[in-house]
This record gives C-alpha cells, sequence and structure tokens, in this order.
C-alpha cells in the first residue's frame, strides 16, 4: 500500500500528514510522534497497519516537520495549545473513534488527550512516551530550550541525524536521514519552534496529570517498550503494566528511544494481534 502525503487547514494552522488505506470495518488508527522526529518514523507501521486493513493517519505535530511552524505569539507550544490543535485535527479528519498509538517526548500530549477523551479512544499503544513524575527531560533535549545555546543548536540540521541515531541505538540510512533533516533545511522555523517546544513541554505538570489520569483508566492499552531506551527507565512501564489490569506490556530487548525505526515490523504484528484479540485481559 502507498502513504498518501496531505495536508489540512485547520483553523489557522495547515497541519501535514501522512495516510495510508484500509478498509471501512476496521476503526482507523492515529499515530503520534515524539521529537525531533515527523511523521516519518511511522512510515513502515503505516504501510504493515494498511496491508492488514486499517486505515492510518500520521501527522507531523504543529512545529515539526512539514506541519505550520507559527511564531510563538500566534502558537504557544505548550501542552495545552497541542492538545487543543490535536483536537481540532481529528475534528477536522472526522474520526469520532480510533486507536490510538504515541511515542516519545510529546507523545505525552497524546495520552493527555487520550486521557481527557477517553469516549474517543478504543484502544491505546504507547511506545516509549513519558509516564511518571520522575521523568526529566535528556540534557541533549533541555539543552534546546536553553536561551542563546538552543538558538544555536537547532538551527544545525544534523542535530536530527545525532539525536535520531543516538535515541535508537542504530545506524538510520543516510536516504532516511535525509527526509528527516530537509524541514531543517527548508526554514529556520523548525529550530525556532524545537527551541518553543522544549521550553514550553511542562513535563512535571503534564506527568502529574498523566499519572492521576491512569489512576481510572479502563481502555485496553498496551505499552510496547525498547528496553535499552537511553532516556525513560522500563521500570515506569512495568508499575504501569502490573497497576493496572488493562494494561500490558510487551518488550523489545534490544530496542532504545525510537522502537519504530528499526523494529517496525514485530510493533505491527503486535498492533495488529492487540486489535484484533477479542477479549482483553491478562494472562
Amino acid at each position: 500500500m502507498s502513504i498518501t502525503e496531505k495536508t489540512i487547514n485547520v483553523g489557522k494552522l495547515q497541519w501535514f500528514y501522512r495516510e495510508a488505506s484500509g478498509s471501512n470495518d476496521n476503526l482507523p488508527v492515529l499515530l503520534l510522534h515524539g521529537i525531533p522526529a515527523h511523521s516519518f518514523s511511522w512510515r513502515e507501521v503505516l504501510s504493515f497497519l494498511s496491508n492488514r486493513g486499517y486505515r492510518a493517519i500520521a501527522p507531523d505535530w504543529i512545529g515539526s516537520g512539514f506541519s505550520a511552524k507559527p511564531e510563538r505569539r500566534d502558537f504557544a507550544y505548550t501542552p495545552e495549545a497541542y492538545i487543543a490543535a490535536l483536537r481540532e485535527f481529528i475534528a477536522a479528519l472526522e474520526l469520532e473513534r480510533f486507536h490510538l498509538v504515541v511515542q516519545g517526548f510529546l507523545g505525552s500530549v497524546g495520552l493527555q488527550y487520550a486521557l481527557a477523551h477517553p469516549e474517543q479512544i478504543e484502544r491505546l499503544i504507547i511506545l516509549n512516551t513519558p509516564l511518571s513524575k520522575s521523568v526529566k527531560l535528556p540534557w541533549q533535549m533541555k539543552l534546546w530550550g536553553t536561551p542563546f545555546v538552543g538558538d544555536m543548536l537547532t538551527q544545525d540540521p544534523l542535530l536530527v541525524d545525532r539525536t535520531l541515531e543516538k535515541g535508537s541505538g542504530f545506524v538510520i540510512s543516510d536516504d532516511n536521514l535525509a527526509v528527516y533533516r530537509k524541514p531543517f533545511l527548508q526554514s529556520s522555523a523548525v529550530g525556532r519552534a524545537l527551541v518553543a517546544t522544549t521550553k514550553n513541554l511542562q513535563l512535571a505538570t503534564a506527568m502529574a496529570e498523566i499519572e492521576s489520569g491512569f489512576s481510572s483508566w479502563d481502555k485496553p492499552t498496551l505499552l510496547i517498550w525498547g528496553m535499552e531506551d537511553p532516556w525513560l527507565p522500563a521500570a515506569d512501564a512495568e508499575q504501569l503494566a502490573a497497576s493496572r489490569p488493562n494494561v500490558e506490556m510487551i518488550q523489545l530487548p534490544e530496542a532504545k528511544h525510537y522502537p519504530q525505526e528499526h523494529w517496525s515490523t514485530e510493533i505491527g504484528e503486535t498492533i495488529i494481534y492487540f486489535f484484533r484479540r477479542q477479549v482483553f485481559a491478562k494472562d
């Protein structure tokens, strides 16, 4: 199945997204990326889901990839701003009910959205995303929000190469890195947006909200976790899976922070099995 690249204007914001078609018999799947990646990180998973009959949609967050990169006076780059924008994007695509897949820092915004709108979420899949108040932004990313230093670092197109390869732990092909790098080469706005996003992530507040929300979350949830993640402890995922009867965890022993980059087939197969199970219960 081919992946179609699309744009849609929602209010004053233009969203770029990748979509792979599927059957109308299955609920669609929405996949949300982390920083400093964009929807290209889901390319193999999109194709896998589509080939199994699922319509799959992966947007670039506002400020990332090929979506709009408004100035800070026009978009706050806070979790609240992202949640509001995502709500409008979902409404514009007329996604009334769907499966949600999230990954990475900024993927936490997707969790906040799900916890606020459980009626829309059929099943939730979490790949290496912040889950607890103990999580800190990695030093490498924290520098992006530092005055002057961050402004310089985020204007270097090789930032995305270094971060994705360090986070994934494996070499990414030059052709694929060129796609990730392209937004940084096209405009300085993506660097400014990354500074604003990092500076306004409000991780402590967001994590407190997520921890509280999961205490009453009852939707079927699957954690697919790269166990060698250098930035997010597997213990947080293990604790969540152990504490909630509706949450289970699949370990990817060699994968790190961006598991979809090198374990897309394993992730796709796991997601499809999770979707097609008739009864959700821990073994």
